[in-house]
């Protein structure tokens, strides 16, 4: 799920004050860094360079240009239904041997999304609070997983490998329930999202998890999201399990100083198979990382 956290605004004020000026918030100089940084991974090791044009933070996420001229054998995430560029690169970016992963949010409803009036009997009245115009599931009767299976036949018409289900863990957080009054239990939620990557599944592309492996065991992948005040927040042993099967495990950064340094932070904890991308605050834009 795109985490929620109380010092959003906070932070947000501090991002607007040190991209003004350059500076970090103790007033340090933050130097720009190359764009793509390769580093000396273990022989075997399966990481991944990774590349994000659906993510947006504090600065812009990687536009279809940039991908195109730089990202080879990675893994791309786009947002298909929002980029007509995007969708219509596809192709270019598996020929250059990258794995392209399609954004969907299975968890709420999108007011921008042309199938919004079909999905809003299913979704609460309240509006998410830190997301405009995007609302959590009510209920995942039968009547829901159509509309959503709809969305994944057209990800694969499109040539997506993978599906990305954001916001998978709505229903497993109590107080955004108390908050919101969605009636899906997490047992709900697990079916539902089960439901959804066999359909996946049965078209022949495969499934990234969103910030847990709860209920996710037939998944292929999963993405996690950091942000330097808030870091390895996620269960663990969820995103071990995914490397331990030999399957792609992602880490988002955003908001940093170091990438170099929060990259080796995080591979100390998940090792040589971790794949990784960091939103820079000197560059406001995401660096790479991949092999020598």
């Amino acid at each position: 799920m795109r985490r929620v956290r109380p010092q959003m605004i906070v932070i947000a004020w501090v991002f607007a004050w040190t991209s003004a000026t350059g500076c970090g918030a103790d007033g340090a100089s933050i130097a720009p860094v190359d764009s793509i940084q390769r580093v000396d991974l273990a022989p075997g090791a399966s990481a991944r360079c990774v590349w994000n044009a659906a993510y947006q933070e504090n600065y812009a996420a990687d536009s279809v240009a940039e991908i195109l001229a730089s990202a080879r054998d990675c893994y791309v995430l786009i947002d298909p239904f929002d980029s007509a560029p995007a969708r219509d690169a596809i192709r270019a970016m598996i020929d250059r041997g990258n794995t392209v992963g399609c954004y969907i949010s299975v968890g709420t409803c999108e007011d921008a999304r042309d199938d919004f009036a079909a999905m809003r009997p299913f979704c609460v009245e309240r509006q998410w609070g830190e997301w405009e115009g995007e609302y959590f599931v009510d209920r995942t009767d039968t009547g829901l997983l159509p509309l959503m299976k709809s969305r994944i036949d057209q990800l694969s018409a499109w040539g997506c490998e993978m599906v990305e289900f954001d916001n998978m863990d709505w229903a497993f957080d109590d107080d955004y329930r108390r908050t919101y009054g969605f009636s899906a239990t997490a047992a709900e939620a697990i079916a539902y999202n089960r439901s959804l990557c066999e359909h996946v599944h049965s078209l022949g592309m495969s499934c990234m998890a969103k910030s847990t492996r709860q209920g996710a065991e037939i998944f292929d992948g999963g993405t996690f999201e950091s942000y330097p005040d808030d870091l390895n927040w996620w269960e663990s042993d969820d995103l071990s399990a995914f490397l331990d099967a030999g399957q792609l495990g992602v880490i988002v950064h955003y908001g940093e100083s170091d990438c170099e340094g929060r990259y080796a932070w995080y591979r100390e904890r998940y090792g040589d198979d971790l794949s990784f991308i960091c939103e820079h605050r000197g560059n406001r834009a995401y660096v790479h990382f991949e092999r020598e």
